[in-house]
């Protein structure tokens, strides 16, 4: 069972609306999508698993350094918190 989990979680070839998943979004040993990744975890949270995508692909994207990523991830855990303190939870 876990063998099938881990397969479906694998990244197809296309997808509807893409010609081609971009490389960045793809990790490099087992070819998992990083929002396949963060869905299997925290699909209950965007906040958490925005970050947690952000923090997966850290500086994969051309012309994106990691740290403006690590940042947003930083931001999105920061909303996180705000949410949680407000209640609104």
């Amino acid at each position: 069972m876990l063998y099938l989990t881990i397969e479906l979680m694998k990244v197809p070839q296309y997808q509807k609306g893409m010609d081609k998943i971009p490389e960045y979004y793809i990790g490099k040993i087992h070819k998992y999508e990083a929002r396949k990744v963060v869905e299997d975890f925290q699909s209950d949270n965007y906040n958490l698993g925005t970050a947690i995508t952000y923090l997966l692909r850290a500086g994969k994207k051309e012309d994106n350094p990691m740290v403006q990523d690590i940042r947003k991830a930083i931001n999105h855990l920061h909303f996180e918190l705000d949410r949680l303190h407000d209640g609104s939870v």
